[in-house]
């Protein structure tokens, strides 16, 4: 990298910085949640509150990494979350007062280098591996889950519903649903379809 390119990638990384913790300000943001994943794609995480977090987006945290599936071995166990400043968002399901925010990590050593089995980065090495074969692929998530009544004996949505359907069996599925696509637009994440799978109360 030039010594020009070098510094316009420090003069982006600072304006990041700066807007992640305006936001923080404007949206009474408490806490930030540094989350990752491990080697199967767990979500894994850990909060930090908002007065660590400047020090953090510039140095990031260190954690054990050894407690990650995957992640590095037992006697290499300090790892440091470093957070990239264009995931920062505000949940939108926590309370608006000391609210709750979140940041994905890169996963580097304690030297700076990426760490080989974190997600994001075997995701830049597939990208670049790819774009050097003249290919391109474009990666999203297909999420699929339950709803969860929270009563012990019932613990998912029962109704009879199959895949596809779109009838009054699905009610309160379809409601939730529309509840969930509406939350993960106010976190900017489009949702190409919804809609009832095949199994008892799974979406």
């Amino acid at each position: 990298m030039t010594q020009t390119a070098d510094n316009a990638r420090q003069r982006l990384d600072e304006e990041a910085i700066k807007y992640v913790l305006m936001s923080a300000r404007e949206h009474d943001v408490k806490f930030i949640r540094l989350w990752f994943t491990d080697i199967l794609g767990m979500l894994k995480g850990f909060a930090i509150t908002v007065d660590e977090l400047e020090s953090v987006l510039r140095n990031g945290a260190s954690f054990d990494g050894g407690s990650i599936d995957g992640l590095t071995r037992a006697d290499e166990s300090d790892m440091v979350a470093m957070p990239d400043p264009s995931t920062f968002q505000v949940l939108p399901w926590r309370p608006s007062k000391d609210a709750v925010a979140r940041l994905f990590c890169d996963i580097e050593t304690p030297t700076g280098a990426p760490s080989e089995a974190d997600g994001r980065q075997v995701l830049r090495r597939n990208l670049i591996r790819a774009a050097e074969m003249g290919f391109t692929f474009y990666v999203a998530p297909e999420i699929e889950y339950y709803y969860d009544t929270g009563e012990a004996e019932e613990a998912v949505l029962t109704h009879r519903s199959g895949y596809f359907d779109q009838t009054s069996l699905d009610g309160r599925g379809a409601d939730l649903r529309r509840d969930t696509v509406l939350t993960l637009e106010q976190m900017g994440i489009p949702v190409k379809h919804s809609h009832h799978e095949v199994g008892v109360g799974q979406q």
